[in-house]
């Protein structure tokens, strides 16, 4: 059974940082591309990165890129983000997905970022 687990969230100030991560099991992980999405409140889901299987290219949404990182540890079958220069409207559910091609098969639960003052 594939399982996705996010973790990492919290309520952090503008301007902080935090590392999102996303424990994955069921499937053979380093095989994979990874992608992570987010939901701001009443709005829709926003694709945020991607990382192919063996973690030599990654590729970012415009609206994040050069503040967020991803990256992952195929040894240990994690997935991370990493965000810097955290804003208001980074707020939202952070959700990892498994890809296969370019579909995205299986989501975890979400880890909520609120960014507020």
């Amino acid at each position: 059974e594939v399982q996705l687990i996010e973790s990492g969230g919290g309520l952090v100030q503008p301007g902080g940082s935090l590392r999102l991560s996303c424990a994955a099991s069921g499937f053979t992980f380093s095989s994979y591309a990874m992608s992570w999405i987010r939901q701001a409140p009443g709005k829709g889901l926003e694709w945020v990165s991607l990382m192919n299987s063996v973690a030599d290219n990654a590729i970012y949404a415009d609206s994040v890129k050069d503040r967020f990182t991803i990256s992952r540890d195929n040894a240990n079958n994690i997935l991370y983000l990493q965000i810097y220069s955290l804003k208001p409207e980074d707020t939202a559910v952070y959700y990892c997905a498994k890809m296969r091609g370019w579909a995205l098969d299986y989501w975890g639960q979400g880890t909520q970022v609120t960014v507020s003052s």
